[in-house]
């Protein structure tokens, strides 16, 4: 193994889920380059997200901390920079730093990224084609398309290091987040239909009622935009209005029983679609959804391809590390939805694949639970960085050289703070995920976080065996038979929210006097 200290690629893609990459074995798309590096490298099967949405998670990884420590805890709390960051740390060390793409943690002086020797951002969420980037001149328009856009700027910055000195870049992609934009090279993909998950049609009995209300249903809460469609003129009865911020209105693709006379055009072909049931729009809506977002993902993986060619060609592939993630899961239309937010196992799960030859084996696969504050102090241990001892996480370095014991702490946290947010009514809540349970409380109160909103649900209680109930249909909580399980699961509860210094919401005592 060498003592070098390696570069890092840190790739991250904006809600790819895991199924969505063919390593992970759903078979659903191929990704033939970011599977390389889980052949050449590592794969995590469960590497958890602290809070599923955008900034917060890009937050904790940055920092290194829970959102209550960073005080990102919803889409419109900024990032202050001022605090200290994995970047800056790497900087002051010697490493050449760059970041490019989907930023997402604030604009301006007291939020635009820092610890960066090179650095050029999208403002918000940006745009996929001919881009508005913000650099240290200020705003510019970047004709192309952002995938590869972003992708040119990684490779660019990489070229001008210097070889003497290792270099550490970000290189985040605004793909694939909704609306779905793909590059026209690749609207031939996936013409024939894709299977459609077996809890399309849940339900949501048995679950807590955040699961019903939730407004992210494929059939209902998709626009005409998410998928692909001319939106007709007109009001209402054209579909529910969808009401941005400033001021724009898109509109769903409306819910209808009776399907007769609705005719939908696809935008780039003009082509009318007509149904004979309620069943064929409902699945037609999943059909468009699934397949605008795997192309979408095509252009991801091969800016993946890319970089990879680059280092080889450059003779940089054995001392680099290289990740690929995503800032948080996705719903695929597992039980009906698409987003993410709940801390449900297809929006908690992060993919993470490593590829670094001098020091992790190919073909290397682990179970053991890792999550995004854990990103940090792994740079940083790479490095020979000491890891100050402000940041909650912990090096992966262990579990990644498969010389972890049973002091790793199988164990992940995740709190969702912005309850019933304006689009999507997801209700806050927090849990824990250990090798087999998962438990969650809905405590349903928006605690005057920016971007939550009150309401009057009751709190309530989730329990999952995740190894007999992997898709997470059967609520626990209440059924006495798991009564000793749910309490041990509350002491872990107790026992990390005390050790990262969050505040519960949630009575231990008094369910613990529960008969």
């Amino acid at each position: 193994m060498t003592t070098t200290r390696p570069n890092i690629v840190f790739i991250m893609a904006d809600d790819h889920a895991a199924s969505a990459i063919s390593c992970y074995g759903s078979g659903l798309n191929a990704t033939p380059h970011i599977d390389r590096l889980a052949e050449e490298g590592m794969r995590l099967d469960h590497c958890y997200v602290t809070n599923s949405i955008c900034t917060p998670s890009r937050a904790s990884i940055l920092t290194g901390t829970y959102n209550h420590v960073n005080g990102v805890t919803t889409l419109t709390t900024d990032l202050d920079n001022r605090l200290p960051n994995v970047a800056r740390y790497l900087q002051a060390s010697g490493y050449q730093t760059g970041m490019f793409g989907k930023w997402h943690l604030g604009e301006g002086k007291a939020h635009q990224p820092t610890g960066f020797d090179q650095w050029s951002v999208l403002p918000g969420q940006g745009d996929y084609f001919d881009p508005v980037m913000i650099d240290s001149n200020g705003p510019h328009v970047e004709p192309g398309y952002a995938s590869d856009i972003i992708t040119d700027k990684t490779i660019a910055f990489m070229d001008q290091c210097d070889r003497e000195r290792p270099f550490f870049v970000m290189c985040h992609h605004k793909a694939p987040h909704r609306p779905f934009v793909p590059h026209p090279r690749y609207r031939e993909l996936y013409t024939e239909d894709l299977p459609i998950p077996e809890t399309y049609d849940d339900d949501y009995s048995n679950r807590a009622s955040a699961a019903e209300l939730a407004r992210m249903r494929v059939r209902q809460d998709m626009t005409y935009e998410d998928l692909g469609l001319v939106q007709p003129e007109g009001g209402d009865e054209v579909g529910s209005a969808i009401r941005s911020e400033n001021g724009a209105i898109s509109r769903n693709v409306p819910d209808l029983e009776d399907v007769y006379g609705l005719v939908l055009i696809c935008k780039d072909t003009g082509t009318n679609f007509t149904f004979k049931t309620k069943r064929e729009l409902d699945v037609f809506k999943y059909q468009r959804y699934i397949k605008r977002y795997l192309r979408t993902v095509a252009g991801i993986d091969d800016n993946v391809g890319r970089l990879l060619d680059y280092l080889d060609s450059n003779g940089l592939t054995d001392n680099t590390m290289v990740i690929y993630t995503s800032d948080q899961g996705f719903f695929l239309g597992e039980h009906g939805w698409f987003d993410k937010r709940f801390m449900y196992e297809e929006s908690l799960q992060m993919p993470f694949v490593i590829r670094y030859p001098d020091g992790i084996a190919p073909q290397s696969v682990t179970k053991r639970i890792a999550s995004n504050v854990d990103f940090a102090p792994t740079f940083l241990d790479y490095a020979g960085v000491q890891i100050p001892n402000f940041m909650q996480g912990v090096s992966m370095r262990p579990i990644l050289e498969k010389t972890d014991d049973a002091s790793w702490q199988d164990l992940a946290y995740h709190r969702y703070w912005m309850h019933k947010d304006y689009y999507h009514n997801a209700f806050a809540h927090y849990g824990i995920r250990d090798d087999r349970y998962k438990l969650i409380y809905w405590y349903n109160d928006a605690l005057d976080q920016p971007g939550a909103f009150n309401g009057d649900e009751p709190p309530e209680w989730e329990l999952f065996d995740c190894q007999s109930d992997p898709k997470e249909l059967v609520n626990l909580a209440n059924d006495p038979k798991y009564r000793e399980i749910f309490l041990a699961m509350l002491e872990k509860l107790d026992h990390k929210m005390t050790e990262i210094g969050d505040i519960a919401e949630h009575d231990s005592a008094a369910l613990r006097a529960q008969n």
